[in-house]
């Protein structure tokens, strides 16, 4: 089963180590019971969706870096 995401009136939240040319970073959406992540430099190519607790496993091992 496939499930569509209504992510027209998201308000997109781009990454704070995003510089002022658009940099390459990611946006995400939030208040959704997912996390939806972009391409801040091409939003219009589309979105992933990951889960909450895969996000955090993700922003966690990126902060270890």
């Amino acid at each position: 089963m496939t499930t569509t995401l209504d992510l027209s009136a998201a308000t997109w939240l781009k990454a704070s180590y995003s510089n002022s040319d658009g940099g390459a970073c990611v946006e995400v959406a939030p208040g959704f019971a997912v996390v939806p992540v972009r391409d801040s430099k091409d939003p219009s190519a589309g979105h992933l969706i990951a889960t909450p607790a895969s996000w955090m496993v993700l922003l966690d091992a990126l902060r270890a870096v």
